[in-house]
C-alpha cells in the first residue's frame, strides 16, 4: 500500500464524516453535514481497516434511488429501472464545469476501457446535470459523446426541471447543488446489482482506483 494511500484512507473518514463533498468547480471540496438525507437516514460514513476498495469504502451503503429524468434523446429514462442489470456508476455535475466533471468522465472512461470487456459491457454510466438550465438534452449528448469509449455502453445524460434534479440528488442521498449547479457533490457512486452502493470516488481517486473496484463489485 503506497504512502499516498494511507493517508487518503486516513483522512477519509473526516472528509466524509457527513458522507458527503460539494465541490466548487475551481475551488475546493467541503465537508456538508446539514443537508437533508434521502428517507431520512443518516448518510454512509467511511470505514477503516477492512476496506477492500482503492475507492472511498462506505461502511453504511447508499440505496439505489428512484427517480425518472429526460435523457439525451428526449425520452423518458427511470434510473432504477433501466441500470438494474449491472453494475451502474452515478455522478452529479453540469457540462460547463472546466474540471472536475470532465476529469471525473474521462476516469470512468479510461477505466472502462482497462477491465474486462465483459465487465465494460454490463456497466452503466449515467450523468446526472445540476445545471438543467443550460445542459438540455442535446448539450448533453454532445458533451458525453466525448467520452464515448467503444467497450461499453454510452454515457446517458439526464436532465429535467430543477425540482426534478433537486429530487434526485436527495433520492441519491448527495447535497443539492449550489450556486446554479456549480456547487456540487463531488462523489462518484457505484452501485452493484443488488441496489446498494458501498463504494465511492472523489477527486483524489484514479481511474485505476475504479476499475479495480468496478471489477470487485461485478463480480459480487
Amino acid at each position: 500500500m503506497t504512502t499516498r494511500r494511507r493517508a487518503r484512507r486516513a483522512v477519509a473518514p473526516a472528509l466524509l464524516a457527513a458522507g458527503l463533498l460539494l465541490a466548487g468547480c475551481g475551488g475546493t471540496a467541503e465537508a456538508d453535514a446539514g443537508h437533508d438525507h434521502a428517507a431520512g437516514e443518516a448518510p454512509a460514513t467511511v470505514s477503516g481497516p477492512s476496506n477492500p476498495y482503492d475507492g472511498l469504502y462506505l461502511q453504511s451503503p447508499y440505496q439505489k434511488p428512484e427517480f425518472t429524468l429526460t435523457d439525451q434523446s428526449g425520452a423518458a429514462y427511470d434510473f432504477q429501472a433501466q441500470t438494474a442489470d449491472g453494475p451502474t456508476l452515478l455522478f452529479f455535475g453540469y457540462t460547463n464545469c472546466p474540471d472536475i466533471c470532465p476529469t471525473t468522465m474521462a476516469d470512468v472512461a479510461v477505466a472502462l476501457q482497462t477491465v474486462d470487456p465483459a465487465v465494460a459491457e454490463r456497466t452503466h454510466v449515467v450523468f446526472v446535470t445540476t445545471d438543467p438550465t443550460r445542459d438540455s438534452p442535446e448539450v448533453l449528448g454532445e458533451y458525453l459523446a466525448r467520452f464515448g469509449t467503444g467497450v461499453a455502453p454510452a454515457i446517458v445524460g439526464l436532465t429535467g426541471d430543477q425540482s426534478q434534479i433537486d429530487a434526485a440528488q436527495l433520492a441519491a442521498g448527495v447535497p443539492l447543488a449550489e450556486d446554479m449547479g456549480q456547487q456540487h457533490s463531488s462523489l462518484l457512486l457505484l452501485y452493484g446489482t443488488d441496489g446498494e452502493a458501498s463504494v465511492a470516488f472523489d477527486a483524489g481517486n484514479t481511474s485505476r482506483d475504479i476499475a479495480h473496484d468496478l471489477a470487485l463489485v461485478a463480480a459480487e
